[in-house]
């Protein structure tokens, strides 16, 4: 047993008094934060192991009160030891939104994520002042990391500056298309490994679905979460059935006064930019976990991940030269080649 783990598993026993507890290993995630579960004789709690020096834990404290506060399902903030990072928190279960995800249950299940979605998007604007903004400088050091981490560090490529001026007049384009669409509170990783299924059996007053890792919320464009739900780096839907989804949120927005003069095409737009901001993003990121925090289960991911970029990309001719310097880069031939992850449908 790791001496962190040991002090966690003293203060937690100290939370229970005299009843006895037995913890047992919940899951890790992609930052320094682990979670652990712990068992009573009749019910079970969450311990979140989050290391000061690593992980600035305020956000999340804040954030999951601010959900609860919205109507929504997130954990809630039971105990903390902040100067330890230890937290205390209410059990969502184990069954990730990834798992119960089938053709079958699909549609209610997404329609429920996006139903979740739009009351943090109506209530959120309580809370704009406290919210970091998503804003050029932050979109742009988020495709940095596709420049740094796949194309540098992974590919072993060195760009030539009219290779730059390229990527450069992407990025700006996609940015531009970000910061004008209306802005809301962005969970920033609203996908089916952050979503939990609630059965019936769930005794909390708690709806599908439970939603985890907030803590980076920002306020920011409208369409972000929903890219990142719909165009999901784990598992993939026909474009049919995402345009469904689609246009219910984009529905919901209008009869709730979120969007005022947006049409669906140019609402549409803007969803396909930002997810190809996202993908950018998420590409980066997961060869960075590779290389510089060894994980190497994520590199499975970048197939599909970059999948959507290349198809989303040729519907709008002002990518062109980008997807052009991806297949000149050999990108497309080598992304061909790899297995995607295996998805469960």
């Amino acid at each position: 047993m790791d001496q962190r783990l040991h002090e966690l598993s003293e203060w937690a026993q100290q939370q229970f008094h005299a009843t006895p507890i037995r913890i047992e290993p919940a899951s890790g995630d992609a930052s320094f934060r682990r979670y652990f579960r712990v068992y009573l004789p009749e019910t079970s709690y969450i311990l979140m192991d989050a290391p000061p020096d690593k992980e600035d834990s305020h956000p999340f404290v804040k954030i999951a009160a601010w959900l609860h506060e919205m109507g929504v399902c997130a954990p809630q903030v039971l105990q903390q030891h902040a100067h330890a990072g230890f937290y205390l928190l209410t059990d969502l279960g184990n069954q990730q939104y990834l798992g119960q995800l089938n053709a079958a249950s699909a549609d209610q299940l997404y329609r429920d994520a996006i139903d979740a979605l739009l009351r943090i998007q109506q209530q959120g604007g309580l809370y704009q002042q406290e919210l970091p903004p998503y804003d050029l400088a932050l979109l742009n050091r988020e495709m940095q990391l596709f420049v740094d981490w796949y194309l540098g560090k992974h590919l072993g490529i060195e760009l030539h500056s009219a290779q730059m001026k390229i990527i450069n007049q992407t990025f700006s384009h996609l940015t531009d298309s970000a910061l004008v669409q209306p802005k809301v509170f962005v969970h920033r990783d609203y996908h089916s490994r952050n979503l939990m299924y609630l059965d019936n059996n769930n005794e909390s007053e708690c709806h599908n679905p439970g939603i985890l890792d907030f803590q980076d919320a920002v306020w920011g464009p409208v369409t972000y979460d929903l890219v990142s739900l719909l165009r999901d780096c784990y598992i993939q839907w026909p474009d049919e059935q995402i345009e469904q989804w689609l246009r219910y949120h984009f529905d919901n927005l209008h009869e709730h006064r979120l969007l005022r003069e947006t049409g669906f095409e140019q609402y549409h737009q803007w969803f396909d930019l930002m997810g190809i901001q996202r993908h950018l993003k998420a590409t980066g990121i997961f060869a960075r976990l590779n290389y510089r925090d060894n994980k190497p289960g994520y590199l499975g991911d970048i197939p599909r991940t970059m999948g959507y970029v290349f198809s989303v990309s040729t519907r709008h001719p002002q990518l062109k030269p980008f997807v052009t310097l991806l297949e000149d880069l050999g990108i497309h031939e080598l992304l061909a080649s790899q297995p995607k992850q295996e998805q469960k449908l």
